[in-house]
């Protein structure tokens, strides 16, 4: 979200907060009071859209200017800002209610995995639940998993006092050196568009709004706040622009966060093209437009283009949506009094369909149940948790049959975390203090549940030792007088910043050293998306556990035993080189800061998989790939279209293994005569826990917009006539079953509204 490269370039604030506000409100006469009794719009049995129009006709104007006007919700020592009265200390945002009308303030919490608190707070942080990363969620290929924990953080920011979460990270891996990767839903549309979209019903469950963020295209942290990612509209729609929709499709979020850079040259707070035209007409949505924050650069601009609230205004160069520059605009007509009517009755529209209204929320965090909350966070690491390599059957391991080292990334104290406005302080604060940049996105961060212990409680303590990793040839003496060396390799990334693919701090060459001592050397990863592996041939076995929440290490104990399965599936694929990507260069690295520049993303639609696919290249690990402590085999893949003209593809999955596990059959489909993007994409999954010897079939439904390709002049999908063929399997390139089905023509208009 705010990161602090921002304040280098902001200016001054024209006004500070409590002058702006009673200058304007100065200059209007304070409205009457509304007695309880005459407040129609509190009558839960109409819809949203005829309580906010009953709303809207009592609001004098200083009252509709101030929801569309949100403050930081922490102090800012580098501004001289105090937050106004009413906030929840340390929190990310705050816009005041309106009590004559019984309008509840907005408390806006960050963010997707959990309660954040920001680091200029003045009070100790709040220890709070962390899922996993989202790129850990994504990668269960569970819908229903993402959404329990969806219900699960969206009752903790309840029960702390939140009714708006900055949830729904959902921008496509298209740079996987990207720092924000490690917060979204991978690369391909349909599969981060069901699991982003899942977690957002799960949090609006508790009568609470979920943001959807960063519309759109916000594919990169270098230059974030001055590039323009410039791509075919065609492309757009059948890839970032389809995430967005299917996940909305699916969830309905009560408001959408406008990201920082620039779409096609214009701000993405500021593009009609975004905002209206794709948010509002086509998809026809009803809820409300936030600003991340410090992504606002005008007013009449930005209102007109479809913003319709200015978020954390401090981290803006100019309080654009302030009742002083707000008012000027709609003074002159610059903007439009019907629009400040339509920017509220989208925030009023939110606020009531999602229950804020009807069950306002309080400080009641004795009531958070952590031991349950914890055992829900595990479920979703193990299932994310990503099993690469295991040669010769090394994992899972046996408990208490062998001396067992354990190496590095201070598994002995905890899981890491990612960096920025997601971090989460877990329960027992950070134990690991004092790593990486002490401003924002940093400090790293850690969760107090170290892995050292979930596997001594497994293997006797005894029989396992550790080494903190820093000195090659003190790991390798410890591994040589082991029977396993288990290494934890962290690479942490954060926002603000993008990564190399690479390891720091030397890891490879401990892992080097450590499996020369003992080739039966696992490594676990503990990073925010791929990383190259120059040691891979060379270790016995691999596991991806991302960052694992806080329960993280209980998780990553069970994996390596073998109480759950190895289910999770990458939802990235993972480059052999930099020369594999569509740009091996990552632009603007090399540009003085504030520079401007553009990303062409002349890849298009073919992100991951697909471009892997188009080029003919051959990846570290493929979209789809991860092993499980069974095997499974696939029959009777049949696909069938019915009359309605939806296609349907049917499987059948056998656990041929000795072991219970859980399988992904993934569907894939393609135009036998090409002409998409790439040969192929994803059409659907199941995820399915099968007993030894038991069979189960399946049957998955297809987007029609996963059969088609976007026609920009007739604004419409258009799916063309023909052969196109089919494939069932493990991973994008381990598909060993295909069927061909001849599919009518079809179009589906882009609009909702047609």
């Amino acid at each position: 979200m705010h990161d602090r490269k921002i304040r280098a370039f902001m200016s001054t604030l024209m006004l500070a907060t409590a002058l702006a506000a009673g200058a304007v409100h100065a200059a209007e006469p304070a409205p009457p009071t509304v007695a309880l009794s005459d407040r129609p719009w509190m009558d839960a049995s109409l819809a949203p859209e005829a309580r906010a129009e009953l709303l809207l006709r009592q609001m004098s104007v200083a009252e509709k200017k101030t929801l569309v006007f949100g403050y930081f919700g922490s102090p800012f020592k580098e501004r001289n800002y105090t937050p106004p009265a009413g906030i929840r200390m340390g929190s990310a945002g705050f816009v005041p209610g309106i009590d004559r009308l019984g309008i509840p303030p907005q408390w806006l919490t960050d963010a997707g995995l959990g309660v954040a608190t920001q680091r200029d707070s003045t009070e100790p942080m709040r220890e709070r639940t962390s899922l996993p990363a989202g790129i850990a969620t994504a990668a269960t290929w569970n819908p229903a998993l993402a959404r329990q924990g969806g219900v699960m953080i969206g009752r903790e920011a309840r029960l702390s006092g939140f009714n708006v979460m900055l949830a729904g990270s959902l921008n496509l891996v298209r740079e996987p050196r990207n720092g924000r990767n490690f917060e979204y839903g991978g690369e391909d549309p349909l599969l981060a568009g069901v699991i982003v979209g899942a977690q957002i019903a799960g949090i609006q469950s508790n009568n609470i709004i979920s943001t959807i963020k960063h519309f759109a295209l916000n594919a990169q942290e270098t230059g974030r706040f001055v590039l323009s990612a410039n791509i075919d509209e065609a492309a757009s729609r059948m890839s970032d622009l389809l995430a967005f929709e299917i996940a909305m499709d699916r969830s309905d979020p009560g408001s959408v966060m406008c990201a920082y850079n620039r779409y096609e040259g214009h701000y993405a707070c500021e593009s009609d093209f975004l905002l209206n035209q794709v948010l509002k007409r086509d998809w026809g949505y009803k809820g409300y437009v936030m600003s991340d924050w410090g992504a606002v650069h005008s007013t009449a601009k930005a209102a007109n283009a479809g913003l319709d609230q200015e978020s954390g205004y401090v981290f803006d160069k100019e309080p654009y949506f302030g009742p002083e520059l707000l008012g000027a605009a709609l003074a002159d007509g610059s903007v439009p009094m019907e629009r400040l009517d339509d920017m509220n009755r989208r925030i009023l529209h939110a606020l009531f369909a999602n229950g804020v209204f009807d069950h306002p929320v309080n400080v009641e965090d004795h009531r958070i149940d952590y031991a349950a909350h914890a055992a829900i966070t595990r479920a979703d690491a193990e299932e994310g948790i990503v099993l690469l390599r295991n040669k010769d059957g090394l994992l899972p391991l046996d408990a208490g049959a062998r001396r067992i080292a354990i190496i590095g990334g201070h598994a002995d104290k905890g899981v890491m975390a990612g960096g920025g406005s997601s971090t989460v302080f877990g329960p027992g604060g950070n134990p690991v203090p004092g790593l990486g940049p002490q401003h924002f996105p940093g400090p790293v961060v850690f969760h107090a549940n170290p892995p050292l212990d979930a596997i001594r409680a497994r293997n006797g303590s005894a029989a396992v030792r550790f080494d903190p990793g820093s000195d090659p040839a003190a790991a390798a003496a410890l591994a040589a007088d082991s029977d396993i060396a288990i290494i934890f390799a962290n690479q942490w990334t954060g926002e603000a910043m993008d990564f190399p693919l690479t390891l720091p701090d030397g890891q490879d060459a401990v892992i080097e050293a450590v499996a020369k001592a003992n080739p039966r050397t696992i490594v676990v990863l503990q990073t925010g998306g791929p990383v190259f592996m120059p040691w891979l041939d060379r270790v016995g076995a691999v596991m991806e556990a991302w960052y694992p929440g806080t329960a993280g290490g209980e998780a990553i104990a069970r994996v390596l035993f073998g109480e759950v399965d190895a289910s999770g599936r990458l939802p990235v694929t993972f480059p052999k080189s930099l020369d594999q990507l569509p740009r091996p260069k990552l632009d603007g690295e090399d540009l003085p800061q504030d520079t401007p520049f553009d990303v062409d993303y002349h890849e298009g639609a073919a992100i991951g998989y697909k471009w892997f696919d188009k080029k003919g290249l051959t990846p570290l690990f493929p979209f789809g790939h991860g092993l499980s402590y069974t095997s499974f085999a696939y029959k009777d893949l049949t696909a069938v279209q019915g009359d309605d003209g939806t296609l349907t593809l049917s499987g059948t999955v056998t656990n041929t293994g000795q072991r219970a596990g859980k399988a992904v059959p993934q569907l894939y489909v393609g135009p036998r005569d090409g002409g998409w993007e790439a040969p192929k994409r994803l059409a659907g999954w199941q995820k399915l826990d099968l007993a030894p010897g038991a069979s189960a079939q399946f049957s998955v439904p297809v987007d029609p917009r996963l059969l088609a390709m976007y026609d920009t002049a007739g604004r419409q999908w258009v799916v063309t006539p023909g052969r196109y063929r089919v494939w069932l399997g493990a991973s994008a390139t381990d598909l060993p079953l295909t069927a061909d089905v001849v599919l009518k023509g079809a179009s589906l208009p882009a609009s909702k509204a047609q």
